[in-house]
């Protein structure tokens, strides 16, 4: 049997819906038939399409709340409604913690945890009164629930995202439903800038269990499916999206049983990534 999930009629906002992770995201919602509105400081270098449908693109900086206000509004006049909201919108460079000052650790923190903050409450006034409620992703990040040198700020942001979610999801239930997907490493077009060229983001793959990173599509399914009724109990819940996590460095470094271990756990030739691009961020 096939199972299809059916968004047709529904509205979604992806934030940062214009490349890597978000165009994916967005792209799933429009082939599960959603009405689909992106938004980010810069329109795509292309719009953002899939199925013969494309996204809206609404520029918005989140960072200003009064924008942020005015763009759900306009959004409920222009669509009617508002069913999903994924916070997507986020990310870091590589900066030690004093390499960087603390104005431009406060900015990391700023975009990737206060930010979702406002969307979500801005998203709630839309939906608290709709009879069908909503539902409200954050995309989370496997940084946020160990040590993340080089980007503790996001790691941080990432960590109290999750925290800000449970706790939304219990203030706003039963209209409401919040969830976090915390996400491991996934191929996008800035796959580079963290990973190196392509044998260092190949190497990179075969450090996760799965034997790749994740696709923005794949990350995709998963918010569709936990905006869809098939996920209606489910609400202050974290779902990993991260392929298994990471292979212990134990494992490696040990001197007894690793022929044995690698024999069983490495993955299949087939299953290693091909030459491509990834992005740690959300």
């Amino acid at each position: 049997m096939t199972v299809t999930v059916d968004l047709s009629g529904r509205v979604v906002v992806v934030t940062g819906g214009t490349r890597g992770v978000g165009a994916g995201i967005a792209r799933a919602f429009l082939e599960a038939g959603a009405e689909v509105v992106v938004c980010a400081r810069r329109p795509p270098d292309e719009p953002v399409t899939a199925d013969g449908r494309t996204a809206r693109f609404v520029p918005l900086d989140l960072r200003d709340p009064g924008s942020v206000d005015a763009f759900f509004a306009r959004v409920k006049d222009d669509c009617g409604r508002l069913d999903t909201l994924v916070n997507n919108a986020g990310g870091t460079p590589f900066r030690l913690l004093a390499d960087g000052g603390a104005a431009r650790h406060a900015r990391v923190l700023e975009l990737n945890l206060t930010t979702p903050l406002t969307a979500s409450l801005a998203a709630y006034e839309v939906m608290r009164d709709q009879e069908t409620g909503g539902s409200i992703l954050m995309i989370g990040s496997v940084s946020g629930g160990r040590p993340s040198p080089g980007t503790a700020a996001y790691g941080a942001a990432k960590a109290g995202l999750d925290s800000l979610a449970r706790s939304m999801a219990v203030e706003w239930a039963p209209a409401v439903r919040v969830n976090t997907l915390v996400l491991g490493m996934v191929r996008t077009e800035l796959s580079h800038l963290h990973y190196g060229d392509d044998a260092g983001i190949a190497a990179v793959g075969r450090t996760v269990p799965a034997g790749r990173l994740a696709e923005p599509c794949e990350v995709g399914d998963a918010c569709v499916f936990l905006s869809s009724e098939r996920a209606a109990y489910i609400t202050g819940a974290s779902l990993l999206v991260h392929g298994g996590g990471e292979r212990p460095a134990f494992l490696d470094a040990a001197t007894v049983n690793r022929d044995q271990d690698m024999a069983t756990s490495s993955p299949p030739s087939s299953s290693s990534p091909s030459p491509s691009t990834a992005n740690k961020e959300s």
